[in-house]
């Protein structure tokens, strides 16, 4: 029988171990694993994030893009990975919504996986092909009711904020709308400007450049507040009063990762991400930062993890 003094030394030295381990972090080349493809918000803030982190921690910060099976691909491979502040994963809200509509995914994110930081959050546009004969969001319900289940919506794969914006519009606006599921923001944009799909929502200073263009039609933006980038379009919550979708970033390591060295990558980001240089070019992307303690970000996990829970259950979406 092991007594209490003995299990106090053995504590004593693993947390001694763990102190030393996270006062020689980082001993090699860090990976920044980002479950989703090339040029999403995801891959952009993780190379944002690279060098700063490069230069304040003395070693290279490496993005290897993981995409696949809605961001778990990527996710699972952190979760599994040694928890020693060599691997973090550049995550969003579409974890916190696979928690609802995956349930046979291989992890647990607050159980395997430990909250660092939070990046940055943007919200939506809606934009439409200009083939399609409407003008305004009112003008899209309409038509989508005059001829229920004829229109699709692309997005950049199941589970994504995109997927989730459009089924909580469907269900809010009332229409019968059908989900098409793409590799990626690229190829989902791609199809709609070639007119193999006519609607979709997505990331609002890329549709804004192509709006500007014609290319698209920008009909209504997805925040509580009209956005500087499309100053002309309304928001939905216009139409539809309290909607409201977005797409957060943040930054998660393994379970178990020593907690000096989350608090120091804690620190380390939020200290890039509240530069005046960083907030502006956030703004000018679209987005805003909130840097918040990786406590403080657990908390958001789990209250942002209920609140796709409820949207996924009003609008009956699936994972497909």
């Amino acid at each position: 029988m092991i007594s209490r003094r003995t299990a106090l030394a053995s504590g004593a030295a693993l947390l001694a171990g763990r102190q030393a381990q996270a006062q020689a972090w980082p001993t090699r080349p860090m990976r920044m694993i980002v479950p989703f493809g090339l040029g999403g918000s995801a891959d952009v803030a993780a190379r944002f994030l690279a060098e700063p982190l490069q230069q304040a921690l003395g070693q290279p910060v490496v993005v290897e893009n993981r995409p696949g099976a809605g961001g778990t691909i990527g996710a699972d491979q952190v979760a599994k990975a040694t928890p020693d502040g060599h691997t973090l994963l550049l995550m969003s809200n579409t974890h916190t919504a696979n928690e609802t509509l995956l349930p046979n995914r291989p992890y647990v994110l607050l159980r395997d996986l430990a909250p660092v930081a939070f990046v940055n959050v943007a919200h939506h546009v809606l934009v439409v092909h200009p083939s399609l004969p409407v003008n305004s969001l009112a003008e899209l319900i309409a038509y989508c009711k005059a001829n229920p289940g004829k229109l699709d919506y692309a997005s950049s794969g199941p589970g994504t904020p995109y997927h989730v914006a459009g089924e909580i519009f469907r269900a809010m606006a009332g229409i019968e709308i059908t989900h098409i599921p793409f590799r990626g923001s690229n190829e989902a944009r791609t199809a709609l400007i070639a007119g193999q799909v006519p609607m979709m929502f997505d990331a609002i200073p890329t549709m804004a450049e192509q709006a500007r263009g014609g290319r698209v039609r920008a009909l209504a933006t997805t925040g509580p507040r009209r956005s500087p980038l499309l100053p002309d379009a309304p928001t939905v919550a216009e139409a539809l009063p309290g909607y409201e979708a977005s797409i957060w970033l943040g930054v998660m390591a393994p379970a178990q990762t020593p907690a000096p060295i989350v608090e120091r990558l804690n620190a380390e980001i939020n200290r890039v991400m509240s530069l005046p240089a960083t907030r502006e070019a956030q703004l000018r992307a679209g987005a805003e930062v909130n840097p918040m303690t990786a406590a403080a970000f657990g908390d958001f996990l789990r209250e942002d993890i209920t609140r796709q829970a409820e949207g996924i259950r009003i609008s009956g979406m699936k994972a497909n």
